[in-house]
């Protein structure tokens, strides 16, 4: 971590690795509340790992319109997506050594019934922060800038499975993974909690590329 240095960028739904990568050599983050919502971004997906294949577990919203902001994107609870979230993330990780020491802090935040998408990855991001000790200054935005001010590192939209940039904040640190003899990379930090347990920390500073 360098003191001082700080990084704006936006929140996701239960980050990939490369998200805690890119910002790990940060004393604070910015997260960029005043942005509008990207589709097919990693703000409301996720990647896991399951028996067969790398699973999406997507958060359906109510959005009519492309210029909404984040903070107002609602998730939309007609759709059974959070029973079928569970489920997956239950089925593919219940057999991983620290499966029973996080998955209740994890339940209690998914089950919230949080109205706004922001509302929850940011609770997401205090919790998952919290189970892999970092301890990090978290702010939000107060206004959007299209070039941020001195001395804050801009990671918007740099880690995003519409392209390969993420592969600028990682290099392959395997670990043991549940299922599959073929390690994947960069899935949600999920995965990595719930198969590393406290050396998951260590596998991200692991992880970092050389810039």
């Amino acid at each position: 971590m360098i003191p001082g240095n700080r990084c704006l960028i936006e929140l996701h739904y239960l980050p990939c690795i490369a998200w805690f990568a890119a910002v790990h050599r940060c004393e604070a983050i910015v997260i960029e509340r005043h942005e509008h919502f990207v589709k097919q971004s990693y703000r409301n997906r996720c990647h896991i790992l399951g028996a067969n294949r790398v699973e999406k577990l997507i958060i359906p919203t109510t959005l009519k319109s492309n210029r909404t902001l984040i903070t107002d994107v609602r998730i939309d609870y007609t759709q059974k997506w959070l029973n079928n979230h569970w489920r997956s993330i239950e089925s593919a990780y219940r057999n991983a050594p620290f499966f029973e020491y996080f998955a209740d802090d994890l339940h209690a935040i998914l089950f919230g019934r949080h109205v706004f998408l922001y509302e929850l990855n940011f609770r997401l991001l205090e919790v998952c922060l919290k189970l892999l000790r970092l301890e990090v200054s978290i702010k939000e935005s107060v206004a959007y800038e299209n070039v941020p001010a001195t001395h804050t590192l801009d990671l918007r939209n740099q880690v995003s499975p519409k392209h390969s940039g993420f592969q600028q904040f990682i290099k392959p640190a395997a670990y043991t993974q549940v299922f599959g003899h073929v390690f994947v990379t960069n899935l949600s930090i999920i995965d990595l909690l719930f198969c590393t347990g406290p050396e998951a920390q260590s596998v991200i500073e692991a992880s970092i590329a050389s810039k």
